[in-house]
């Protein structure tokens, strides 16, 4: 049972977040499955592609797989090294600083929504 307003896509932004990344999927079969088996094998091919392959920028570029592995921190120190080189052989190419490779924290899809729970649970 759903408690979310109908066409109302901040409801669970999860759920929201998740069909929008599946729609726009590149392999998307345009014109439908032929099955119910064909889109539980399509859906696990494509969850399998999401947290193994797809590089997510609210977490820095890595994997989920990579994040939750723990192994996102040895990534992006590989990936910062490689940028602060390229900035000492190549300086003119770099107007600034290198990009932040920093591991992220917690990451939302609403935050202000989380900072309003963690204020209402110290309230009570």
């Amino acid at each position: 049972m759903s408690y979310s307003r109908p066409r109302v896509s901040n409801d669970n932004p999860y759920s929201e977040a998740l069909f929008r990344t599946v729609k726009y999927c590149p392999a998307w079969p345009t014109k439908g499955f032929a099955s119910l088996s064909a889109v539980r094998e399509w859906m696990l091919t494509f969850e399998q592609a999401y947290n193994e392959q797809h590089l997510h920028s609210g977490i820095q570029y890595v994997t989920p797989a990579d994040r939750h592995r723990g192994v996102d921190r040895k990534r992006l120190e590989r990936r910062k090294a490689v940028y602060e080189s390229a900035k000492r052989r190549y300086p003119k190419r770099w107007s600034g600083s290198t990009r932040n490779w920093e591991v992220t924290g917690s990451v939302s899809l609403n935050p202000g929504k989380v900072h309003e729970i963690e204020r209402n649970k110290q309230a009570a």
